[in-house]
């Protein structure tokens, strides 16, 4: 179900070209589904510091050496 959204923010096209789900991006980072979409489906969704880190960590399992700036601000 999360993966029908239109994923239009860098993060959304990050785990599109990497072939990951939402539903795998939350489990793996350990922050709620609605967060994720809002992360994947949303440019100007602003995540806390805590949530940006636990996503951060999670994507460089695919790339090591993505930053969060590479993401937001």
């Amino acid at each position: 179900m999360l993966g029908i959204f239109k994923l239009v923010s860098p993060v959304g096209l990050f785990i599109k070209r990497h072939k990951i789900t939402q539903e795998e991006l939350a489990k793996l980072s350990g922050v709620n589904r609605n967060t994720i979409n809002k992360v994947c489906t949303m440019k100007s969704y602003n995540p806390r510091k805590d949530n940006k880190t636990k996503i951060i960590k999670a994507l460089r399992k695919f790339d090591p050496n993505i930053s969060q700036y590479d993401f937001w601000e």
